[in-house]
Formats: structure tokens, sequence, C-alpha cells
């Protein structure tokens, strides 16, 4: 493929690190990539098999991003803004790109809003046209005025094919930091974060390392660390000040300290955090990544200043999972730093984290997919006409169905999981997964820790087909004896129980290939089993009501998989009149699907159905927790920490 990336720093270099490090991926999987950069020249940020096209740089002035300046510091003239929109239109005639991608626009740079609407507009005149996306990290800082939300959100529905947000939704989704309604929903796409550092090596820690970032917005930082050192210098202190303070401000700040505390923003950053006992930051995107890429102990200072509250949300959810100690800037002085840098270095080891850190290996695959989806022009989803007018004529009944979504065979983390993980986020829908309990691997159990909104069921005991020759496959089907198949049951609980989280787990039975012996059926009450979710038919209702009138049962009813036949999406002229129909006869509906088996069209098809049916006034999307509840449930838990504004959950 061929990339056009245009990109902004106005402050510090985090824009301009993490789209370089996307480029820099883009360029290893073999693909001509070329990297427009409007903001000042950073030395340290490679750019390895990528051609850059430097803009006349820009910057600004404390956090007023309105205010743009020239590289002497004076206001941006028309000329020069009309020089740099022209540099974008030749970078994008002479790359002919595939794909452009606007980093950060349309939700920020809107002081910048002309010559990224030229680009854009320009790239949509093309033929063939590339797709073009919107490249933004994990954590916004929405506008307060909610017209300009609007005026983000029409930008991408109008212009743009998807957005790519650099984020794990384990640790925050879009919708923590910014608006997401159905439309925007239906185009973000998670990608985990971008990290192309070089990996942590073992090492002894010692010291305390302080980085305030690249830009002179870290002066105060600097200043009481600087101040701190010369109070404990036994704390060990290496203090690095990035090439935007001044070198005026540097020699004032280096005054009375050791040789070696106070030096320059190195390459080798990662390399010394990594040897370090503590780590003294704020709490930009690329910091928080060589964090959780190196385990070190840490103590946040989030910039906080004008109506900046990305850092300060992204320190919260790291503070939360026992990852940093927040020091407020408003607390801010060196004795307070003192104590939190003791505080934290005789604390606990931070905990292993789970979150996906390869964000750019998952982009270039994601853009790969996405050209190869549609190419030469706006990529197309199945045509859910039929069902939308199904699901109209109930909303204007003033009827709802309920939908809820199953998906099996879950064993282990993998890229099918992440990517199933994100369609929940992006979607705001609870969801239940069926896990294996003989093949369970620890990482699943640490990529869903924590990851509000998932149940995980029971699937089986080893998903193993015990069916004699000629029948259909079944684990726990009428060929076994029925002893047998009650001590495979409750020990498929009792493991189920040891390698699940705890507070994700739900008592509900999912027989593999949906078949279920009516004897085990019956006595999975007494196995201390709450549910059973099969498929229609696989049991009489009637046998369980006997045995149990408080067991609950919801089947799987819509299965988008053509598993007798090509295995991938059924034909959409019999699959969107199925669903169709089940939306008219009142529900629920039972979504099946199983993330290890799909392939792109299968994919593509829930990127359009979920949106649709979450964001849909004659859709409740149900909770499973709900569903497979026997009594009341605590209505005030969350039933998904991703549900967005809007999604309702009974």
């Amino acid at each position: 493929m061929r990339v056009l990336i245009a990109v902004t720093h106005l402050l510090g270099a985090g824009h301009l690190t993490r789209a370089a490090a996307l480029a820099r991926a883009l360029a290893a999987a073999g693909h001509a990539v070329t990297l427009a950069s409007g903001g000042a020249p950073a030395p340290l940020v490679r750019l390895d098999g990528v051609r850059l096209v430097q803009l006349e740089p820009l910057h600004v002035r404390g956090t007023a991003f309105s205010d743009l300046r020239d590289a002497a510091g004076e206001e941006a003239a028309p000329a020069l803004l009309a020089r740099r929109r022209d540099t974008l239109l030749e970078a994008l005639r002479a790359s002919a790109p595939d794909i452009l991608v606007t980093e950060l626009f349309p939700f920020g740079r809107r002081a910048l809003a002309d010559e990224f609407l030229a680009l854009v507009a320009a790239a949509r005149a093309r033929e063939p046209r590339p797709l073009i996306l919107a490249s933004v990290r994990d954590i916004l800082v929405a506008p307060g005025k909610p017209e300009r939300v609007a005026q983000a959100h029409a930008r991408v529905a109008d212009l743009y094919d998807a957005v790519l947000v650099h984020g794990d939704p384990a640790l925050a989704t879009l919708d923590a930091s910014w608006p997401v309604d159905a439309g925007l929903a239906a185009r973000l796409r998670y990608t985990g974060y971008v990290d192309e550092g070089p990996a942590a090596a073992p090492a002894a820690r010692a010291g305390t390392l302080v980085s305030a970032g690249s830009s002179a917005a870290g002066l105060d930082l600097l200043a009481t660390a600087c101040a701190a050192a010369r109070q404990r210098p036994d704390l060990g202190w290496r203090i690095l000040a990035g090439g935007g303070v001044p070198e005026a401000a540097f020699r004032r700040l280096r005054t009375g300290l050791a040789p070696g505390m106070l030096e320059r923003a190195r390459p080798d950053y990662r390399a010394l955090l990594a040897r370090s006992a503590v780590s003294v930051s704020a709490c930009g995107y690329n910091t928080a990544v060589d964090l959780l890429a190196t385990g070190t102990r840490a103590v946040l200072v989030p910039f906080e200043a004008g109506r900046e509250t990305e850092q300060r949300l992204r320190a919260e959810r790291l503070a939360a999972r026992g990852l940093a100690r927040i020091l407020p800037e408003a607390a801010l002085d060196p004795a307070s730093l003192i104590a939190a840098v003791e505080s934290v270095r005789t604390g606990p080891e931070p905990p292993a984290h789970g979150i996906r850190l390869d964000g750019a290996a998952r982009s270039v695959a994601l853009m790969e997919a996405m050209a190869a989806a549609g190419r030469g022009g706006k990529a197309t989803g199945p045509d859910l006409a039929a069902l939308r007018e199904a699901l109209d004529r109930q909303a204007a009944l003033g009827r709802r169905v309920t939908v809820w979504w199953r998906d099996d065979d879950a064993c282990a983390a993998s890229p099918a999981l992440d990517r199933l993980l994100a369609l929940a986020a992006a979607a705001g829908v609870p969801l239940m997964l069926a896990a294996i309990p003989a093949r369970l691997q620890a990482s699943l159990g640490r990529r869903l820790a924590g990851c509000a909104g998932i149940a995980l069921a029971v699937h089986g005991l080893a998903h193993a087909n015990h069916a004699p020759p000629g029948a259909k496959p079944a684990e726990f089907g009428p060929h076994r004896a029925r002893a047998l198949l009650r001590a495979e049951a409750g020990e498929a609980l009792a493991r189920a129980r040891a390698g699940l989280p705890e507070e994700s787990l739900l008592p509900v039975f999912v027989p593999p290939w949906n078949r279920i012996a009516p004897d085990l059926a019956a006595d999975l009450p007494g196995l201390g089993y709450a549910g059973l979710s099969a498929a229609p038919g696989a049991v009489a209702d009637a046998a369980l009501v006997r045995h149990d009138p408080t067991f609950v049962r919801h089947d799987a009813t819509f299965d988008p998989v053509d598993w007798r036949g090509t295995r991938s999406l059924r034909p959409l002229a019999s699959l969107i009149p199925d669903l169709a129909r089940q939306v008219e006869a009142g529900g629920p509906v039972g979504l099946l699907t199983h993330h290890l088996a799909h392939d792109a069209a299968l994919w593509s098809f829930l990127e359009a159905l979920l949106p649709l049916l979450a964001g849909h006034p004659a859709v409740t999307f149900a909770d499973p927790r709900h569903l497979f509840a026997r009594g009341p449930v605590d209505a005030q838990a969350p039933p998904c920490s991703t549900v967005r504004q809007g999604a309702r959950v009974p």
C-alpha cells in the first residue's frame, strides 16, 4: 500500500512520536509511507524507511491551541498557512496514497481545520479514492461547546471511513473522554497501545528517574525535582529535560546539583526507565506506554493546565490498577515529591496488567484489511436495509425486542479475542464468552481481568466429540452414561471457577455444538449451575422446570456462520430475512458468534450489525448477568464499563 500520514504536534512531541511509530510499522511491513509533519522537528523521533515531508513548523504557547505561532514565535501569517496547505496537497499528489491518515483531526486541531479539510477534500476527489482514516490516542479532550462535538461527529460521518483508536478498551474506552454516538461507534477500531520501544531487559533497579516530556510545559516538575534532589541526593536522582526547555532555564536548574543529576533527554530513555527503582513523570500517552512496558514503580504528576484532562484521566486509570501513584500538580512541592517517591519505592511491585501494547502491528493489520475490502473507494458493509426496516416497524408500534450476545470457544488471549472485545466496546454492548475449561490458558484470565461488561460461561469440559461415527458431534450427548456426564459437567464448573476471574464467571452451561442429553440438562441445577444456553430444540423446557423452576435458560437463536458450506458468512439473502423475522416475532434474539472462526466477511458483518442493533430504539441489549440471574442483580453495578450513552440494559 501507499500511505500518507498527516500530523501536527503543537506542544510536546507525543503526537509525532505515535504517528512516526505507526509509519515505521507500516514501512517495516513493506508499505510505502509518507509522513507530513507540521510541528517542530524532533531529533529523537526515528523515521526509518519513511519519507518525511516537513511543513513550515507551528507551535503554541502554553495551552492556547488556537494561537498558532511560527518558528520565530510570531503569529502565523495567512501566507504561511497557505504554503502549508499547498505542501500537504503536493504530498498527496506525489504519494498517491491508498490510505490517508489524519492524526487527531477532526477531534482536535480545529485551528488547522482549513488545511486538514483541504487535504481530505482533495483525497476524496481522487480516482480511485483512498480510504480516509482518523488516528487518535486512547483519551481525548472533548471541547466545552456541544456544537463542536457535533461538528467533529459530522465530519467523521461525512468524510471518514474509520477511526483508529490507539488504546485498549481494557484500560479506557473512547467514551470515557469523548461523547460517542451510534454513528461514531460504528467507525471506531481499537488497536491497542502503539509501542515500538525496545524490550526492557531484566536489570537491577536503583535510583529515581524524572522526565517531564519534550516541551517547556514540564518546567515546574523539573524545578521541583531539582529542588528535591538537592535536599535528598541519596534517592539517586537522574532528571531529564526535553529539548524544548531553553538553554538558559536548563543552566539555572542545574545550579547546585551533582554532576549527572540533570541532563538532556536521551534516546535510551526506555533502558534507563527499566533500570530505575522509581519513575517520576507526567502522564502523556508515550510515557504511559513506557511505564506499562517496563513495569517501573511510578509517581505521576499529570499535566492539568488550562482545560487539559487527558493526562489526569489516564493517570487515574493506571492508579486504579495499582500501576502508579498520582501526585496532583496543585500539591507538587519538594517535600510532597520526596514523600511520594519514598512511598512508592518501598511499596509493592506493579501487578501484571495484560494491556495490549502491540497497537502498531495491529494498526497495520487493520489498515491492510480495510484497504483490501475497500480499495478504490469507501469500504462498504453488508446491506442491512431489510433489518433496519423491521426494527423501524417495531419502534413505530411501540414494541421492543431483547437482544443478547454469546461468543463460543474462548481459551486464551488472541488477536481475534482482542478484536471481539474491541467490537463490543465500540458498540457499547455486554457479551457472554463461553470458555472451554480444560483448554484454559492463563492469558485468558489476564486479558479479561477487570474487563467489565464481559460475562463468562462454561463451554463443556474439553469441547471433545464423543458421538459415535455417523452421529452429529456432541460432547454431552445422550450416547454416554449419565454418571459420566454428571462428573464431567461438575469438573467443568470447578475448573472454570479455578481458572477464570471470579467476578466475571456465570454458572451457565453451554454444551459444545449446542447438544445436550436431557438427563444431564435436568441434573445441572444440582451440580451448581444456574442456567443453560444451547440452541432451540436442544432439550425440552418442561423437563427442566420440573426439576428446578428457578433454573434459567436462554438459547442462541441467530448464528451468521455457514457451518455446512463455506464456513464464512451465510448468504445475506437468507441471513437478513431470518434475523428480521426474529425481530418481528418479538425475540429474544440470541446472537451467537465464534471469534476464532471469523474471516473478513464475518467481522465486516458484525461491525455493521452491532452498532445498528445497539443504537436502535426498538432494541434492548440485555446483559447476561441479568438474563441468567436467579434473583435480583445489583442494579448499581455497571453491566458494561463500555456501554455508551443511550445503550439500554434491563
